[in-house]
């Protein structure tokens, strides 16, 4: 369905809330501004803030949502005889290979981590993200086997598939904070990748292998 008027004018004030409170935060750091600040950037009132997002946190982790199902959304879309973790780490090697500002290979990625190691709200809230990103995947790879609901199997894989997602997330995040070049980083990421394939066992490695069609 096409998007309507009302609709698109919510997402584009939306989007400008975030985009405005974004530029305060890195700015003068995360804790210092208050969202009353970021309702006077914006020109809105500091309920309408609250009602796009709920607690201040939301304004920075503004695209949460597409984060903790990016890896359910990889496993779905797997291809025929290739299982859940094989399926993610290509699609990590795709996005390093490619120097994606979606993992943080950018220019000025560095200021976005400096605010969140400064603010420890925003550190609390990134631990909360990793554990609903668990929870997602372990959700979808009980769906995508067919696991019973004791069955302890999908957790653990989950388990496993999210600390390969994180730590390519936090190693970027850490060289990215050095002010490093992103081409040079992802080089380094690349062998990283390998690295943990060679460490993960065979039974995560071939575990939910979609069948052929």
């Amino acid at each position: 369905m096409a998007e309507g008027l009302r609709e698109r004018k919510k997402r584009e004030t939306r989007q400008r809330i975030s985009d405005i409170a974004t530029g305060l935060f890195l700015e003068h750091g995360f804790v210092t501004v208050t969202i009353a600040e970021v309702a006077e950037a914006a020109d809105v009132s500091v309920n309408t803030v609250y009602n796009y997002f709920p607690a201040k946190e939301d304004l920075f982790f503004d695209r949460s949502a597409g984060v903790v199902e990016q890896l359910s959304r990889w496993v779905r879309a797997r291809d025929a005889g290739e299982s859940a973790a094989r399926a993610v780490l290509r699609e990590l090697r795709r996005e390093t290979e490619a120097v994606s500002p979606r993992l943080g290979l950018m220019a000025g990625y560095d200021r976005f981590m400096r605010v969140i190691h400064e603010a420890p709200p925003l550190r609390s809230r990134l631990w909360s993200l990793q554990q609903e990103i668990h929870d997602h995947l372990e959700a979808t790879l009980r769906e995508e086997t067919a696991a019973a609901a004791g069955d302890p199997l999908p957790g653990l894989i989950a388990g496993q598939i999210a600390w390969t997602h994180q730590t390519v997330f936090v190693t970027v995040g850490r060289e990215m904070l050095k002010g490093r070049n992103p081409g040079e980083v992802s080089r380094e990421v690349l062998v990283l990748i390998d690295d943990i394939e060679e460490l993960l066992s065979e039974k995560v490695l071939n575990y939910a292998v979609r069948a052929a069609q």
